[in-house]
């Protein structure tokens, strides 16, 4: 089991708390490599009294079949949903027109009772790491939030005035108390959502080994040059270390290595892009 629930953490559902009663429509962001292992349980139950739109981010990094398909079925369930590459800034016009048609009753009231249509009020949500700084420099069309790559780098209230009539608040990214599902876990963990000290990068990437052999064999076979992917996964992690010389004292394996490599390939699209949904 995962658990990861630094104190910052306490901080940020409060924050959250706090300012949900100053923003009009809520954008919850999930990794669209895995979109519903990104889904917050404690969060979409404490902003469930407001309007809520999903935006699949990292689009880029993820197959557009699975996207396509989590985006359906999401639909399905009643939730407005966008796909978006922040890091390229596409889909942002796909994510303003779902923002102004949910905003369009309210702005409507505004008029029939005489007064002025006030800047939607947008709070920003999400899990740490899943892109939040870039999605709202995307849609500012500017450097406007400090970026990171560190799980949990956004810290305080940001309110960015995007145009004329939207306006953002950022949050810090909010993880939930614990993890039940060792594999939504693992997948946290491989998207670098979850802190590097909650688990150990040996796992993680024996969980993506044993993935990519079943899913992406030819990964395995035409970047690691492993000749044999119907092996277990330790050895298909020995075999790319012999494969890339990833070799300690004495000639064993430097599995270590190997584990650091995987992750941050797959976490930087060099793979390709794949989707663990």
């Amino acid at each position: 089991m995962i658990q990861w629930f630094p104190g910052h953490m306490v901080k940020a559902r409060r924050e959250i708390e706090e300012n949900l009663k100053l923003v009009d429509v809520v954008i919850m962001l999930l990794d669209a490599r895995a979109p519903m292992a990104c889904r917050n349980p404690e969060l979409e139950k404490m902003i469930r009294q407001k309007s809520l739109i999903l935006v699949l981010n990292k689009i880029d990094l993820a197959e557009s079949a699975s996207t396509a398909r989590s985006k359906k079925m999401l639909q399905r369930q009643g939730y407005k949903v966008a796909s978006m590459d922040s890091a390229r800034c596409r889909g942002s016009k796909q994510v303003l027109d779902l923002v102004r048609q949910t905003y369009a009753p309210q702005a409507e009231a505004m008029i029939k009772k005489g007064r002025r249509v006030r800047p939607v009020r947008i709070m920003v949500v999400g899990v740490p790491n899943v892109g939040k700084s870039t999605f709202l420099n995307c849609l500012a069309g500017r450097k406007m939030a400090r970026v990171g790559e560190k799980p949990g780098v956004t810290r305080g209230k940001q309110w960015l005035r995007v145009r004329e009539d939207i306006e953002l608040l950022d949050t810090p990214g909010l993880m939930w108390p614990k993890i039940e599902d060792e594999k939504q876990g693992l997948k946290l963990a491989l998207l670098n959502i979850i802190g590097e000290n909650a688990y150990q990068e040996y796992d993680v990437a024996l969980y993506l080994l044993e993935y990519l052999k079943e899913k992406c064999p030819e990964i395995l076979q035409e970047r690691y040059r492993v000749k044999h992917t119907d092996q277990p996964a330790e050895d298909i992690m020995a075999a790319i270390a012999v494969a890339r010389g990833f070799l300690i004292k004495g000639g064993g394996a430097d599995l270590d290595k190997v584990s650091r490599l995987v992750l941050q390939e797959y976490r930087r699209g060099t793979m390709g892009s794949i989707s663990l949904e």
